[in-house]
């Protein structure tokens, strides 16, 4: 809606011929110091309410891929979301926490479509006291909930800090897909580049299953690696599977290596089948998995990964066990078994 303040005095018609180059076909005048239009305004903002109990996500257009840009402050998230489109879209400084807000813009690249998403810099609780800066940060943990690919960008001339890993545990845990971008690498010499590959090697340890990609977001290369990634990524998140298939897979899991066993029993497992997608869920059903060791789910993740090939994307597993029908119920003897089991008391006694 296009609103044209402090009308009071002035000829209206003049005002909305001055206003009617920008192309609006509706155009409301209002006074505020003097509340002259107020209600013709509230009508109009009324009308044009959602109906009750509708609420727009970002998920209006299924056919787009949804990719998060994540990261501290000032590693180069806007610069490398104004790189991807060609232009100076988003505000681009120096100066840490110039984005305040997650920014969503779409784009078409080589015939596929895609909506990036920039978000504000994550910073620890601690350091996080300004009320816009808490709106910031729930922002961007909303934008990670909605992609289906976040891009962890970090600073190559910094390594894995702190923070860059407290933003990781809200990309795992929102179970997001996850590509990591190493920002400036071309600024590095040979023997920096190498420190820096074995400091990355142990501090993303944890996450082997991420592609780590090197980039430039100021020069524009190491895009198309960039972009290879993000489809991996997202192709094995989204991966569907048969239940026969993934049965036939826990079937060679468990053959090739079978439970330990714990106290003297083995956890059995006696079918899996699909809970969903983005990350890849399964769910197996059998006894004993109270007593399955996480040495042993990590067995299973590994193997269904490397299966099917799933990469950038986390896995997981949800263990649900069969309740004993027998459970709580006692065993009521009949007047036969009961003479039967005196005969044998008295046998055992008299020997």
């Amino acid at each position: 809606m296009l609103l044209i303040n402090k009308i009071d005095g002035t000829n209206e018609d003049t005002v909305r011929s001055e206003f009617s180059r920008y192309g609006f076909s509706e155009m409301l005048t209002v006074s505020a110091a003097h509340r002259q239009g107020l209600d013709d305004l509230l009508d109009e903002v009324v009308e044009r309410l959602p109906e009750e109990g509708t609420t727009e996500t970002l998920d209006d257009d299924p056919g787009r891929m949804r990719i998060a840009f994540v990261g501290r402050p000032n590693v180069g998230k806007s610069t490398l979301v104004n790189r991807l489109l060609g232009e100076e879209r988003m505000i681009a400084s120096e100066v840490p926490g110039t984005t305040r807000d997650s920014i969503a813009v779409d784009m078409e690249r080589d015939g596929r479509e895609y909506r990036l998403i920039d978000t504000a810099g994550l910073r620890r609780k601690g350091r996080v006291d300004e009320v816009v800066e808490k709106f910031s940060v729930v922002k961007t943990l909303q934008a990670i909930e909605q992609c289906q690919v976040a891009v962890l960008m970090l600073d190559a001339t910094e390594g894995v800090t702190d923070q860059d890993a407290s933003v990781l545990g809200a990309v795992l845990d929102a179970g997001r897909a996850l590509v990591v971008a190493i920002n400036k690498w071309d600024g590095l010499t040979e023997y920096q580049r190498e420190q820096a590959e074995a400091l990355l090697s142990r501090k993303l340890s944890f996450v082997p299953w991420a592609e780590v990609v090197r980039i430039s977001a100021q020069h524009g290369s190491g895009l198309r690696e960039l972009f290879r990634a993000i489809h991996q990524a997202h192709a094995s998140a989204t991966m569907e599977f048969s239940t026969s298939e993934v049965n036939r897979a826990l079937e060679i899991a468990y053959e090739t290596n079978p439970p330990p066993a714990i106290r003297g029993h083995v956890s059995k497992l006696r079918y899996v089948h699909p809970g969903g997608s983005n990350p890849p869920t399964f769910i197996v059903h059998g006894t004993r998995l109270k007593d399955l060791p996480e040495s042993y789910k990590r067995y299973l993740e590994n193997f269904f990964r490397k299966r099917f090939k799933l990469v950038g994307t986390p896995v997981q597993f949800i263990f649900r066990e069969g309740t004993n029908p027998y459970e709580g119920k006692k065993n009521v003897l009949t007047e036969r078994q009961v003479k039967a089991k005196r005969r044998l008391m008295k046998h055992v006694r008299g020997k």
